[in-house]
């Protein structure tokens, strides 16, 4: 059942934050890499969001083919040692501008809402009315 939500959580974030995208426009310092930048950071996000303490764990998963069903048929995801190497280059710079555009995209879509006063972005859940609503203090870093 877990599975079934974290696909379409996945294909939401593809297809409203065009998170694929982002992704494919990574660059990084490796000469002649086996895998893209993107298909070495998405494994990394999915770890984010489903709470992996350890890359232990996040390799573990890789190799029972957890996330087969978020890629393409006969894609090979990299190793755990490829994803390490990847984290030391990458280009920083990008990876802020990805997470900057995924924050004023949840803003214009009402999800995130900004007061400018305090600075403080205010995590809102839809699927509840806006009195009885969840709300979760978001530090803006």
């Amino acid at each position: 059942m877990r599975k079934n939500y974290f696909v379409k959580l996945v294909n939401y974030m593809k297809n409203v934050y065009q998170i694929d995208h982002g992704m494919n426009k990574l660059t990084d310092g490796r000469v002649n890499p086996t895998y893209s930048t993107g298909q070495v950071i998405l494994p990394v996000l999915f770890g984010f969001l489903l709470r992996i303490k350890s890359f232990n764990e996040l390799n573990f998963m890789i190799k029972n083919n957890e996330f087969s069903k978020l890629f393409h048929r006969g894609t090979k995801l990299p190793q755990i040692d490829a994803i390490r190497d990847t984290l030391k280059v990458i280009d920083i710079n990008r990876l802020n501008q990805i997470n900057y555009h995924i924050v004023k995209k949840s803003v214009e879509n009402k999800v995130l809402m900004m007061e400018q006063s305090t600075d403080i972005l205010w995590l809102q859940l839809m699927e509840q009315s806006f009195s009885g609503a969840i709300r979760k203090v978001v530090r803006n870093a």
